[in-house]
């Protein structure tokens, strides 16, 4: 993978030299992952043009250490890696240091991810260097994935859904929400996962269909919405999986309706994650089904969003979203209704956008969207 990693640096280096920035200081850490395979506790990415900078990890302590014992990419030939003395050192004033003692008149960095007082201090460690900003040109670059991402994100997600299956055969009456998200974890942990993806939600009764919701005591009753979302982080590669169930009993008839009307929601969404299509017509599909069926209050801010080193990242799919989607784009689509005092639904997907020709979107989460009495 060396070789990747390298072409992704040379990219983002294009663009840095493209803006004017003689070297790129990469801080955020999903960032300093994708480029390097790896991002130690504190490090951070120097990337320069010439030849006595070159690309350098700067970490704040030992790399090996720093990683807290999860491994680091074996660095190729153009990437070096620099261990400071002291474990509290800031890596990033370290980096501006070397930028400009290299001889660097201009270096970009990553504004959006640095406090006021953090950036302050880089300007005082080297007063002669020029600080632009780098802007988001990592997330651009992670936008569209390669195959070897998507596979990451395809084992992810294969393992959320056989940890909600096995949480489907158990028995669930009385049992708390609380109780239920720790099992789902730990199921996740068993089938291969580094760890959740997100914090566990779930919901059952009067908070069922509620986003993210933090699980309490409530015991899971009779006749309840069980609302579940959960996702699954593999190899840093994370995506998420919702469903909806009614507890011990045939669905009442407003649970019906309502549970058809999300699903139609969701699949409207589904079917217009095509390459070329705006954010916002995504976001429109879906709206639309539950706005026309005098839901759309109930209705979240936005249809999905994009995932991968981290579980919320571009693109959004939501009413003000601006651009269109790109093949190879992995995106949720999560929908959901919730009625304040009874409860509600909601479904959620992870898909990859493909074209028409290669068979249209990729559902990458494959548990039954079946309204299940359990």
């Amino acid at each position: 993978m060396s070789e990747v990693y390298a072409a992704r640096r040379t990219r983002l280096r294009e663009r840095s030299a493209a803006a004017g920035a003689e070297a790129a200081l990469v801080s955020r850490p999903a960032n300093v992952r994708y480029l390097c395979g790896a991002a130690p506790r504190g490090a951070v990415l120097l990337l320069g043009a010439a030849d006595d900078l070159g690309d350098l990890l700067v970490c704040p302590q030992d790399p090996a250490e720093a990683a807290g014992g999860a491994e680091l990419v074996r660095p190729d030939d153009a990437l070096r890696l620099m261990s400071l003395s002291a474990a509290d050192t800031d890596a990033a004033v370290a980096a501006v240091a070397l930028a400009e003692g290299a001889g660097a008149a201009s270096l970009a960095v990553e504004e959006h991810h640095l406090s006021v007082a953090r950036h302050r201090t880089l300007r005082a460690a080297a007063p002669r260097l020029r600080l632009a900003d780098l802007g988001c040109a990592v997330e651009q670059l992670r936008l569209v994935k390669d195959e070897e991402e998507i596979s990451c994100l395809r084992i992810a997600a294969e393992i959320a859904d056989q940890a909600l299956g096995e949480l489907l055969e158990s028995i669930l009456v009385g049992r708390t929400e609380r109780h239920l998200a720790l099992e789902l974890e730990r199921r996740l942990i068993d089938h291969g996962a580094d760890g959740p993806a997100l914090p566990t939600a779930v919901g059952c009764g009067p908070n069922a269909g509620r986003a993210r919701h933090k699980p309490t005591d409530r015991r899971v009753e009779e006749g309840d919405f069980l609302c579940v979302c959960l996702g699954a982080n593999y190899r840093g590669y994370r995506c998420e999986v919702g469903r909806t169930f009614v507890i011990g009993t045939t669905p009442a008839d407003w649970q019906i309706e309502l549970y058809e009307l999300v699903f139609a929601a969701q699949r409207a969404g589904r079917e217009a994650l095509l390459p070329g299509a705006a954010y916002r017509d995504v976001d429109r599909a879906a709206r639309h089904v539950l706005d026309a069926a005098g839901y759309g209050e109930g209705f979240g801010a936005r249809t999905g969003h994009g995932v991968g080193l981290e579980i919320d990242e571009d693109p959004r799919l939501a009413p003000s979203a601006m651009g269109k989607l790109d093949a190879c784009v992995p995106v949720t689509v999560e929908p959901g209704v919730h009625l304040p005092g009874r409860g509600g639904v909601r479904i959620d997907d992870t898909l990859v956008v493909r074209p028409e020709a290669d068979g249209g979107p990729e559902l990458l989460t494959i548990t039954t969207k079946e309204l299940l009495a359990l």
